[in-house]
């Protein structure tokens, strides 16, 4: 699974490189991925996830608990 967030879901996508001629050629905008480890307290246990910095946000808001349970109701394996 690279280059995509586990908790948004996010990847890259594609567009294009505009020269000061204006000629396009195709390139890819890479979503800001960090790997961050958590230590999960209701579980006892360090928990590491590929996460963009806008889910870096989400879980700070949210709390880590909240969004592994639903990761993990949709099917994803912490």
């Amino acid at each position: 699974m690279a280059r995509v967030c586990q908790v948004t879901g996010k990847k890259p996508i594609t567009g294009n490189k505009v020269s000061h001629s204006n000629i396009k050629t195709k390139r890819r905008f890479l979503p800001n991925l960090q790997t961050k480890r958590y230590f999960l307290a209701e579980e006892d246990k360090w928990v590491t996830l590929k996460v963009s910095t806008e889910a870096i946000r989400t879980i700070n808001k949210n709390g880590l608990y909240s969004v592994v349970k639903e990761l993990r109701s949709a099917g994803v394996k912490i």
